[in-house]
This record gives C-alpha cells, sequence and structure tokens, in this order.
C-alpha cells in the first residue's frame, strides 16, 4: 500500500474518532480491510476489484447493533484527481468506483453507506456519499432534508437518518415491519398464550420501557421472574417524566398492570420454559427492540403502534366487538394533512383518536413548517388534541405520543358526547378536525350513526373550521335526519369516493366529506367538490395487504390534493354540484363521463365494482338483520 494512501486512511480514521464513532458501548464496529461477519465475507468473497475472483475489502466496513441490516463502506485514494472516472467502471484506480464496485456486491443483503474519499491532506480531501438501498439497480447521491448533497464525512446517527427516508430504504424497512408484526403475532398467540386485545399493549408498553435507558442496559441480565416488575417499573417512571394530570398517568397504568400480571409471560408452561430458559417476557422484549425500535426512533410519522394493533385485530376470530374498529390506513392519514393543509398555528382535533394515527400524521406536517424550537414545542404540548373511549385503546393512543415526545396532555379517556370532556375540548378553541368514526353495526341503533360523530366534531371547531372524516358510502347516499341537521349548521366543502378495498379484509365501501364549521350550507348557495377517487395505486398482496407496489402514490396523491384546494373539474375525476339533504353526496350520481377515453374493459370493469357494490350493501345489511335478532 503506499504510504500517501496510508494518510489518507489516517484523515478518515481521525474524523471518525472526533465524530464519535470509536466511542466506548456505542454498538458501532469499525473493521478495516476484513471482517468477521460471516454474510458481509461471503458477498465479497467474489468482489475483487480485479476481477480475479478473489476476495475483495473496502478500507473501512463500518456495522451497528441497532440495524444489523445496514452498513457503512469506505474507499480511499491519496490523489483527488482519481475520485471518480467517467463511468465509474475503474474500481482499481477510482475512489467513488471501487466503493461503488463493494457496495454493488454488498447490496445483495444490506443497505450500504458508500464513502468514497480522496486526497492526502485536509485541504484538499474530496468525500462523495452515496445510498446503495437493499435489493436496488444502483447508487444514489446521499442528501440532506434540504435536497442537498451530502459532501462531509458526518455522524453515524445522520448517516442513518438520511439513509432511512430514501423511498426504496424506508418502502423495504416497512415491508420488514409489516413481516415481523406477523411473526410477532404468531409467537405471542403461540408462546405467551395472552389475549387478543391485549397484545398491542404488550408492544406499546415495551417501547416505553425501552426509552427507559436503565431498563434497556438491564433487562438482558434480569432473571426471568424479575422482568414483569422491571417492565411496568420502567413503564411508570416514563409516565411519571410526561407533564400530563395524574388521574390519567393512572388509567394509563391499569392496562399495562393486566399485561405484566398474565401468567403464561413471566411463569409458562414446562415446555416452554425448557426451550426459553430465560423467560419468554424477555424474549418478546428482545425481539421488538432488535425490530421496532430503530424503526420508530427514525420514522417519527408512521403509528407503529396501529400497525401492530390492526396486524393483530385480523386475528379476533370475528369478534363481533372488533366489527365497527376500522384502522385508518397511513396514506389516507397523510391525505388528511394535506387536504387541511394543516400548519403550526392550528389546533387539531380527533374525537375517536384510536391509537392516535392522524394526530401523529397531522404533528409532522406541522413540525416540518416550524421555523423554531419554540414552535415545535407548542405545536406538541398544545397544538393536538383527542378523544378516546376504550381505555386499553386510550393507553395505547397515549404511549404512541409519549413514544414521540409530544401531545399527551390534551388527550382524554372518555366518550366523546361526554359535556365535561366536550366543554374542556371547545376552551381550546380546535381548528381543524380528523375523524374515523366507529362504523355502526346495527341500522337499530340511530344514536351510534357514524354522522353523529361528524356532527360532534363539528360542534366542537371554531367557526370556519375545517372538519374531514371517512365513513361509509351510505352516510352520503342514504337518508338520513342528520344530514339535514348537519347542512343547517354547517357547510359540505367535499366529498370524495375512496378506493372499493381500501379498508380490506373489511368490506366497507367509504366516502371523504370535509367540512366548514359552523356556515350554515344552506344560507352559502354554494356548489359541493365531488372527487372520484377510486384509484389510489395501492394494489392488494397476498402477505402485505394493499401496498404502493409500483411507487405511483405520491403522484396520485399530489393530483388528488391540487384537484380538490383548485375546485379542478375534470370528466371522469371531479364535478362540481349544488346538493341539499335529499340528495346523494358522491361523484358518481352526477359526474359526467369522457366517453372518447373508454374502453371495453371500462366497462366491464364498472359493471364488476356496481355488481360487488350491491352484493356488498345486501351482504352488510343481511349482517344487520342477523345482529338485530342476536340482541333481540
Amino acid at each position: 500500500m503506499a504510504k500517501s494512501e496510508r494518510i489518507t486512511e489516517d484523515l478518515v480514521r481521525e474524523k471518525l474518532r472526533d465524530l464519535g464513532y470509536k466511542a466506548p458501548e456505542n454498538g458501532i464496529t469499525i473493521e478495516e480491510q476484513k471482517s468477521e461477519i460471516a454474510k458481509v465475507k461471503t458477498l465479497l468473497s467474489k468482489a475483487s476489484k480485479n476481477e480475479k475472483g478473489n476476495s475483495g475489502y473496502p478500507e473501512f466496513i463500518i456495522s451497528n447493533q441497532k440495524d444489523t441490516n445496514f452498513l457503512i463502506v469506505f474507499e480511499c485514494k491519496p490523489d483527488a484527481k482519481k475520485h471518480e472516472s467517467s463511468k465509474r467502471d475503474k474500481p482499481i484506480e477510482f475512489a467513488v468506483d471501487g466503493v461503488l464496485h463493494y457496495a454493488r456486491h454488498l447490496s445483495v443483503y444490506y443497505t450500504v453507506l458508500a464513502v468514497a474519499v480522496s486526497g492526502a491532506s485536509a485541504n484538499s480531501i474530496k468525500i462523495s456519499n452515496f445510498i446503495y438501498p437493499f435489493g436496488a439497480k444502483g447508487p444514489k447521491l446521499l442528501t440532506n432534508e434540504s435536497g442537498k448533497v451530502v459532501d462531509a464525512i458526518i455522524p453515524f446517527d445522520d448517516y442513518y437518518r438520511l439513509a432511512s427516508f430514501d423511498p426504496d430504504v424506508a418502502k423495504k424497512r416497512h415491508t420488514d415491519l409489516l413481516a415481523f408484526s406477523r411473526e410477532l403475532h404468531e409467537f405471542i398467540w403461540t408462546k405467551a398464550k395472552i389475549p387478543e386485545e391485549d397484545k398491542p399493549l404488550l408492544v406499546s408498553g415495551t417501547l416505553i420501557a425501552l426509552t427507559s435507558d436503565a431498563f434497556l442496559k438491564t433487562f438482558s441480565s434480569l432473571n426471568a421472574e424479575d422482568i414483569p416488575e422491571a417492565w411496568l417499573n420502567a413503564i411508570k417512571k416514563e409516565l411519571d417524566k410526561a407533564e400530563i394530570p395524574q388521574a390519567k398517568k393512572d388509567t394509563m397504568i391499569q392496562p399495562y398492570l393486566v399485561v405484566a400480571s398474565a401468567p403464561n409471560l413471566s411463569k409458562p408452561d414446562t415446555k416452554i420454559a425448557k426451550e426459553y430458559p430465560e423467560g419468554i417476557f424477555k424474549e418478546i422484549i428482545t425481539l421488538i427492540n432488535n425490530n421496532v425500535w430503530a424503526y420508530l426512533s427514525v420514522y417519527h410519522d408512521f403509528d407503529v403502534v396501529g400497525q401492530f394493533y390492526g396486524e393483530f385485530l385480523k386475528y379476533t376470530g370475528g369478534d363481533k366487538k372488533a366489527l365497527g374498529i376500522v384502522l385508518t390506513p397511513r396514506h389516507i392519514a397523510e391525505l388528511f394533512s394535506l387536504l387541511s393543509n394543516v400548519g403550526p398555528k392550528d389546533k387539531v382535533l380527533d374525537i375517536c383518536a384510536g391509537t392516535g394515527g392522524f394526530l401523529i400524521s397531522a404533528m409532522q406536517k406541522m413540525l416540518a413548517a416550524c421555523s423554531t424550537d419554540q414552535q415545535r414545542v407548542d405545536v406538541k404540548k398544545n397544538r393536538l388534541i383527542g378523544i378516546e373511549n376504550s381505555v386499553k385503546m386510550f393507553a395505547l393512543g397515549a404511549s404512541n405520543m409519549i413514544l414521540r415526545g409530544d401531545g399527551k396532555a390534551n388527550l382524554h379517556q372518555g366518550s366523546c358526547f361526554d359535556d365535561a370532556i366536550i366543554k374542556s375540548i371547545k376552551t381550546l378553541k380546535p381548528t381543524v378536525g380528523m375523524l374515523n368514526p366507529p362504523y355502526a353495526q346495527s341500522k337499530s341503533n340511530a344514536e351510534l350513526h357514524e354522522l353523529h360523530f361528524v356532527k360532534q366534531m363539528l360542534e366542537c371547531l371554531v367557526p370556519g373550521g375545517i372538519g374531514i372524516t371517512i365513513v361509509p358510502m351510505s352516510c352520503a347516499i342514504t337518508p338520513n335526519v342528520v344530514k339535514d341537521e348537519l347542512l343547517r349548521s354547517h357547510t359540505l366543502d367535499a366529498v370524495m369516493s375512496m378506493p372499493d378495498l381500501l379498508f380490506t379484509p373489511v368490506g366497507t365501501v367509504t366516502c371523504i366529506m370535509v367540512w366548514i364549521a359552523g356556515i350554515p350550507h344552506l344560507t352559502t348557495n354554494k356548489k359541493t367538490w365531488f372527487g372520484y377517487w377510486k384509484n389510489d395505486g395501492f394494489v392488494k398482496t397476498k402477505h402485505n395487504g394493499r401496498i404502493d407496489q409500483n411507487n405511483v402514490w405520491p403522484k396520485i396523491r399530489d393530483h388528488w390534493v391540487e384537484m380538490y384546494r383548485n375546485r379542478q373539474v375534470h370528466a371522469g375525476e371531479s364535478i362540481l354540484k349544488q346538493v341539499n339533504e335529499k340528495d346523494e353526496w358522491c361523484a358518481e350520481a352526477y359526474m359526467e363521463t369522457d366517453y372518447s377515453i373508454m374502453t371495453q374493459n371500462d366497462y366491464e370493469k364498472t359493471i364488476k365494482n356496481y355488481l360487488m357494490f350491491k352484493l356488498m350493501n345486501g351482504f352488510s345489511e343481511s349482517n344487520e338483520e342477523v345482529l338485530e335478532e342476536e340482541e333481540g
């Protein structure tokens, strides 16, 4: 090795040391021109740059305990003129060419951050950073949040954060999280044997406990019988740090007390005890720490607790109590924030908060628009308001917000029809409402009709506030006295017909309604904007549900939002129509069709969709009759 190349490597070593890569107990491992990681050795066994089939290694390989599927590799060259060739096809001579050569081999299994360094002095050094996502066809230059190319060696956490927001990396990690949620459900079901409704609490409680440094560092050394108490104490300590009334803390801790006392967690049967001698609870905590905590620490806009709740909900065995629970897909929660154009000065209310998906999505958009730390603190502390009736769901939602260090103080446990709670909410003067109400299971219980929840939400908002809700299409097309009550006090600004399979496997066809609170519709003569938003680009997959497999959602989302904001009318997509309480509130009833672009397939698809709609409505009515008979 040339002496000048050692100088370049020394510059890198010094920089890594200054940036904390070599700090004790940081979970980071730096290997030089070799690796003890079996998978890395296998992948680089044929990565020789002279293509003779021998092993080849970059100057530095950096791995970490937080995410074992993420690597940083460095390739150094002493001459800054040998930084990058025009075609990046000379890995022996050029730093960029060489590091991408190694990254390509490693990306078969890892997401790789590839760093090319050339130059023999601090003044002449050139640095290029590339992200090579797992399974990707090629590399991309690493950029920061502002889109500026990163041209320096930066701390590990910064590399990890910036790499995480690459679309390919985020998609892969989300897919991994989905797969793990299924694996964890199976593990808890077969080994821990705790009730379905307590499984999400086990996940959220563990995530809260892991925020405690003391618990994180000591749980692996505890005896199996000591784990439940330590887990519960860690949760209590984290709750004590939260700026919320003691009564709310007491309400939150109750569901976790039940989970901690589950006999199969600390004292499983003999067979399982032999299989996991350190305890099944410790094994679950370890799995969540390794597979979920790293994800949550990066992707703050994702309702992780809700993801696990939704996955576990699939296995309720058709329990009637779960039928009314329809969790909002992540991209729809994001869409709500864009439609409302929520900002740092807004106060956002969800009267059926659930696991907090709407509040989390709104919070991220509000924080992105903040320019000062004072604004960010204000958003987190004062501008997120929620109500949740279920004690267990309240614990999940509040824990979700605690994990992000915000939003706890204005979460209320109780009915959204409780006069005392509503009075308290109104004093906060919320400007934006977001709602996915419980879907009524029986037409006989008119008080629980979805539109009653919509009306309650709108009456909590300041006049002129924006209320957005997603409800069954039947709310828009079926006569109901509440429709008249709504129009007498509020303006129906827009209704969007959503994809039929949006809530798969639940067969509920839905629409989004946008309301302007406190301004009577019947006195404005305003036309309502109707959108036909049946294709969001998501496709149904066998194991991952509906996903944006072809990465088309961002383009569709932006097109939808632009059409709504500008109230654009396009044949086959949208229309403006003046309506009253007796009309059908959906695009299908009024929309003009551009027949010039229709094909035989379009015709056949329309007929199939209509037949499916009629079939699902008939099936729904049959279920309601059965429920009424059972309740009678």
